[in-house]
């Protein structure tokens, strides 16, 4: 007969179709807890090359296992490369038995696949350890957990536990997501999804108003006027309109203007309070003569400076504007490694666009170079950047060579009197 039915009084019944039976009623293999409990559940504790697996129940391929006491299992330690163990309950319907084991995997390779077959040995997943090479124990980050969990016509899963054969219409709740979930046939599906716009399949992009009118009373936002919208009037039929026409606020650009004079005679002025009687500048910001003087005379002459701001001042080095004095070490071969060079200026573009050429055959040093050497000191920044050189502090900088110079020459004396002696 290809029809049969079971179990009925008097009636032998095989433990293929009891499994079969069992399988139906469960939906499939799974713990028999909630999820996230602690029936067969792998942890590490650091005590060794060893997991440890919690007392549970569990039903496999209609098989009930169950568990009343913590079972340890040895890890084998990895060799060559990391190694991915799975620990499993492994059914064995020729041994009657459902039993923990380890499946171990490859050196190196990735996490191995179980022997899960219909009539014969099935391997039901509980974990996954990871063995690193040269690891002495297992701890609780080494172990990631894979069980799934038994549900009749309503069950309970993670997504990474979902049921792997599910029919169509399963009904779980996914506690990954804390949604109710189902199987369509081809995918999961939240029960209740949240709706919104960009879910809502098939809606059209846009949608065109019907014919319609608002009373102006309802039209909320309006303007309170409305400027014209661009327009053209014909030149005659404008009324009011001025014969002449004053020129609005404007501006020429320098090289934009035709028939401009070369020079500017000044106009009259004074300078209040920077002109003495005699018409020589006196004092101007703070520096003492700095118009075309010679530099002649038993007169006192300053350096003058020029601060950031614009500012003149003389350069002063008397000890009664200084405090704080001490020592500044310079380094002798830091200044013998500047390099004099000499260079043409770059052209600039005057106020009037037209090109001023650059200064040919300048000497001095290069500021960014001197910065190199060490000698920050000596270079000016101007918002932010290398800009020029203090030469006039060029002197102290070869103080100490000279210094260093005048030691070696009275070192070299006494060697030559030394030696003239001793002939």
């Amino acid at each position: 007969m290809s029809i049969s039915s079971y179990p009925f009084d008097g009636q032998a019944v095989s433990e293929g179709q009891y499994s079969y039976l069992f399988r139906e009623l469960a939906s499939h293999s799974g713990i028999a807890d909630s999820v996230g409990g602690t029936g067969f559940n792998v942890y590490g504790d650091s005590s060794g090359m060893q997991v440890k697996v919690n007392p549970g129940y569990a039903i496999v391929r209609g098989h009930s296992v169950q568990s009343t006491a913590t079972e340890t299992l040895t890890i084998a330690a990895a060799s060559a490369g990391q190694r991915y163990d799975r620990v499993v309950l492994r059914l064995d319907p020729t041994a009657n038995s459902i039993t923990l084991a380890v499946v171990q995997g490859t050196s190196g390779g990735s996490v191995p696949a179980l022997t899960q077959t219909d009539t014969g040995v099935f391997e039901f997943p509980l974990a996954t350890v990871t063995v690193p090479v040269g690891a002495a124990t297992i701890s609780a980050g080494n172990v990631t957990g894979e069980r799934e969990f038994l549900g009749n016509t309503v069950g309970g899963w993670t997504t990474a536990t979902r049921p792997k054969t599910a029919r169509t219409g399963r009904l779980g709740l996914n506690t990954s997501t804390n949604q109710w979930e189902f199987w369509n046939g081809t995918q999961w599906r939240d029960l209740a999804p949240t709706i919104n716009w960009s879910t809502i399949e098939g809606a059209p992009g846009t949608f065109p108003p019907a014919a319609h009118t608002h009373p102006w009373g309802d039209v909320t936002g309006k303007p309170a006027t409305f400027p014209p919208s661009s327009h053209n009037h014909d030149w005659d039929a404008i009324t009011g309109k001025p014969s002449t026409f004053a020129p609005a606020s404007h501006s020429h650009s320098w090289g934009s203007i035709t028939g401009k004079p070369s020079t500017f005679a000044p106009s009259s002025h004074s300078h209040s309070g920077y002109l003495t009687s005699g018409s020589t500048i006196s004092w101007a910001n703070g520096s003492k003569k700095p118009h075309a003087n010679a530099a002649s005379g038993s007169g006192t002459w300053y350096s003058v400076w020029v601060e950031g701001d614009g500012t003149f001042c003389r350069n002063t080095s008397s000890i009664r504007f200084k405090e704080n004095v001490r020592d500044y070490e310079i380094d002798p071969d830091s200044i013998l490694a500047l390099r004099p060079v000499v260079y043409d200026r770059k052209d600039q573009l005057d106020d009037d666009g037209s090109i001023k050429e650059g200064r040919k055959d300048e000497v001095g040093l290069i500021a960014e170079e001197v910065e190199a050497a060490g000698l920050d000191w000596l270079v000016n920044y101007l918002d932010g950047e290398v800009d020029g050189l203090r030469y006039d502090l060029l002197g102290v900088a070869l103080v100490p060579v000279v210094q260093r110079q005048a030691e070696q020459i009275s070192d070299l004396e006494a060697r030559l009197a030394r030696l003239e002696a001793a002939a």
